[in-house]
């Protein structure tokens, strides 16, 4: 009986040890973890600022690759969530969500989880870095409080071990993946790059043109063009065709001495194409109407019914192809055709950050023609295909 008090005694002693510890040990943790990266400040705000790379980054899919992970609400900023859910025990369900956002500064995000404690807070500090601020140090910040739940706290103790080793392999994954971003500062000022987002391209009948590899220079560059045109306007003419846009160009390798590239010019048949939906403009009106106009999208004509039946002339290297639809990444830029190939990697750049993965070739509508292309006026619609 004695014994059996003793054991009490000590066992009333041990818990009230416990509990005076646990009433001392912090009620809020807080972890601090950075890293630095050479991308632009806009690609880094761009890729913390939605969820939609969270499973490239995060080590959440490596501690279980089934995890279930679904994005909603926002598409980017305040309001983006994801939501995921596993059946492994030790992650089980949760969320993270965009609760505040401060362009190239700070992205604020809400955690919930199945580990104890509230308030769970993550937060990207990005602060410009290096020689002349060309690279960004970015600091991931985790809190969490817990009030009075005294198992809590003694869970606390552990954080910076649980969750801290997190934050450090995915601010590593972060950094290599931003390594493969083209480096292109796509918001900056003065850049002619506008209107970026994801569109739907329709189906389309085009007549091909591939002009091979040609000088650099744009001298060459327009006459391959020219001359390629021609052959296809001999094409639509042979067929009863009409161009239904403005001709394209397909970049397939854009190197330092030589361009590679298809020249293509969307078609349909004569006469099919549907009455105007606008009056024309009044008068006095034209040039600018047709400057506003330049400054949207050009409509795409969506193919209809079954393919074009297209007899190629003899010698013509022309081909017909019926493309499929899918959706691409988009941007809207003017000036000098040179830049395009800057203009066509901050597209890429862009739509990285934001979660695509580019495919295929890219292409341009030149809108305003070719001459007016190899001036500082040039208005061209810029298309990526995405995944």
């Amino acid at each position: 009986m004695t014994r059996l008090i003793e054991f009490l005694i000590a066992l009333g002693i041990v818990a009230v040890l416990a509990l005076v510890v646990g009433v001392v040990l912090p009620s809020h943790r807080h972890i601090s973890e950075s890293v630095e990266t050479n991308r632009k400040m806009t690609i880094v705000y761009d890729t913390v600022n939605n969820l939609r790379r969270f499973k490239d980054w995060n080590p959440l899919v490596l501690r279980d690759p089934k995890v279930q992970l679904n994005v909603s609400g926002a598409s980017e900023g305040v309001g983006a969530r994801l939501d995921y859910a596993s059946n492994e025990g030790h992650i089980g369900k949760g969320s993270w969500e965009i609760v505040e956002s401060v362009p190239n500064e700070k992205v604020v995000i809400k955690v919930e989880d199945e580990r104890r404690g509230h308030n769970k807070t993550v937060q990207f500090l990005l602060e410009p870095t290096g020689k002349n601020n060309r690279n960004v140090k970015i600091t991931q910040t985790y809190d969490v409080d817990y009030g009075w739940d005294l198992i809590g706290r003694y869970a606390g103790l552990y954080v910076s071990r649980h969750v801290g080793d997190d934050i450090k392999l995915g601010l590593s994954r972060m950094s290599n993946m931003l390594a493969t971003v083209p480096n292109f500062d796509y918001r900056a000022e003065g850049v002619p790059l506008r209107d970026l987002k994801i569109v739907d391209v329709p189906a389309e009948d085009l007549l091909v043109v591939n002009a091979g590899n040609v000088d650099r220079n744009n001298d060459a560059i327009k006459q391959s063009i020219k001359n390629n045109q021609e052959w296809i306007k001999r094409t639509m003419e042979a067929n009863n065709l009409e161009a239904a846009g403005p001709v394209r160009i397909i970049t397939t390798d854009f190197g330092a001495e030589k361009y590679a590239f298809d020249v293509a010019i969307p078609v349909r048949r004569k006469g099919s194409a549907p009455a105007p939906a606008a009056a024309a403009p009044a008068e006095g009106e034209g040039e600018e109407a047709k400057e506003e106009a330049a400054k949207g999208p050009f409509p795409l004509v969506a193919a209809d019914g079954e393919p074009l039946t297209v007899k190629i002339p003899d010698g013509a290297p022309v081909q017909y192809v019926r493309t499929q639809p899918r959706r691409a990444a988009f941007g809207s830029y003017t000036g000098y055709m040179a830049e395009l190939d800057a203009v066509r990697n901050s597209v890429r750049a862009w739509a990285l950050t934001h979660g695509y993965e580019v495919t295929d070739r890219p292409f341009e509508i030149w809108k305003g023609g070719v001459d007016k292309s190899f001036t500082a006026d040039g208005t061209y619609d810029v298309y990526w295909a995405i995944k």
